[in-house]
């Protein structure tokens, strides 16, 4: 026997979807009814735009009640926690002696902006000077052997031979000869000489004796410390060699750091003060030369190039030094003493006397630091009395109250 059950099972499933869209249709219709009938206040109440989230997923937020579609769990309501004003601290006359509570007034006064850095001191740049021979030769003799050693501005560096600075001095004493018939001749003789590196006074001995000099001197062209020797007696020089680097350490730089927060207080030919641990009890004034451009990506600081005189060279490259450069005054700045500000992380706080025994920790911005006072942008006004002494012990009471007080508005 034929039993259609397809055709049978296709008209309950045909009247089973026209039964779903008469009751959608129909429910439509009773919630349209039911909107027109509702006050706009009801109505706006029904649509308020409530986030739902899921416990487990809180990067789901639904503004309607459903699942999760990654754990299928109910989205629940998300809750806006109430805001609980930071609580007053009430503690007794006894327990303030015990906690050793000191207070202070809230003043206005000139705040001076100092940056207290370290760094090291070197050769200023500006003042090295490396020496080259102006014509190739041997080096018959050396003057200055070993490297640290001070040399004279015009002293002989070393005397050599050069067979160009030879035959130059040759066609001097010629061109010398022959003046009365050119004197333009003997000018550029001379000015040959001279710029072969010959010392004045050389080529008046030449002149005088009317003889050429086998050996010349290398004369040194600025005092100084000779930080680079690169020739020894009897090695053939160059124009390209260079024979050694003079240092000049009537000036030195120091290179300090400084953080970022502090960029804004450093100028060029700001006033700088340096001590070191070699000379205690001594400093030297200079200024801000140069501001590098760069930051650098790991320390965030920013490099600073010092300059100071050091007529006595008794600074020495590689010294640690200890830096203040002053940013100048700041006028008319509301500030407090450092030690009165709680600072987490999070949040920078002042716990200020409220009455007799009472105390309230409120939140501050602050702004410059300065050794041992802080300016404060907000939060405080002139003439309040805050806690310098003890406030750590208050603000965590309060914040325990406060809490508290969450949870229970919970």
């Amino acid at each position: 026997m034929f039993f259609p059950f397809p055709k049978i099972l296709g008209s309950i499933a045909l009247c089973t979807l026209l039964s779903a869209c008469f009751d959608s249709k129909h429910q439509a219709s009773d919630s349209l009814a039911e909107a027109q009938h509702d006050s706009a206040v009801e109505h706006a109440q029904k649509h308020m735009n409530i986030n739902y989230v899921c416990p487990m997923h809180p990067q789901i937020v639904r503004h309607e009640p459903g699942s999760c579609p990654i754990c299928g769990m109910n989205l629940v309501e998300k809750k806006i926690q109430p805001k609980v004003d930071t609580p007053t601290v009430q503690v007794s006359g006894a327990m303030a002696q015990a906690m050793n509570i000191r207070t202070a007034k809230v003043e206005r006064g000139t705040l001076w902006k100092y940056i207290k850095t370290v760094g090291s001191i070197a050769y200023d740049n500006n003042k090295l000077i490396h020496v080259h021979p102006r014509a190739a030769g041997w080096v018959e003799k050396l003057k200055v052997r070993t490297e640290g050693q001070h040399v004279k501005r015009h002293q002989i560096l070393l005397d050599y031979y050069a067979p160009d600075i030879l035959s130059a001095q040759v066609d001097f004493l010629i061109a010398r000869q022959s003046a009365g018939i050119s004197k333009s001749r003997l000018e550029n003789a001379r000015k040959r000489l001279s710029l072969l590196g010959l010392p004045r006074y050389v080529i008046k001995n030449i002149e005088k004796r009317k003889e050429a000099q086998n050996t010349v001197p290398l004369l040194a062209p600025q005092a100084g410390i000779v930080t680079h020797l690169n020739i020894r007696e009897g090695m053939y020089i160059t124009p390209a060699t260079e024979i050694l680097t003079i240092a000049d350490l009537s000036q030195v730089w120091v290179q300090v750091d400084v953080f970022e927060h502090q960029i804004a207080w450093i100028e060029i030919g700001k006033k700088a003060r340096m001590s070191v641990p070699a000379w205690p009890g001594k400093h030297w004034d200079g200024s801000v030369e140069y501001i590098y451009p760069d930051l650098d990506v790991k320390t965030r600081t920013l490099r600073v190039r010092l300059r100071f005189d050091n007529p006595d060279a008794v600074l020495k490259p590689n010294m640690f030094a200890e830096v203040i450069i002053y940013g100048g005054p700041k006028r008319d700045a509301l500030k407090i003493p450092v030690e009165a500000l709680i600072t987490t992380g999070q949040r920078e706080a002042v716990v200020k006397v409220e009455a007799e025994g009472r105390f309230k920790p409120v939140n501050v911005v602050v702004g410059s630091w300065h050794d041992d006072e802080v300016e404060i942008l907000s939060g405080l006004e002139e003439g309040d009395e805050i806690v310098v002494s003890g406030q750590f012990l208050i603000d965590s009471e309060a914040n325990i109250q406060a809490s508290f007080a969450r949870m229970a508005g919970d």
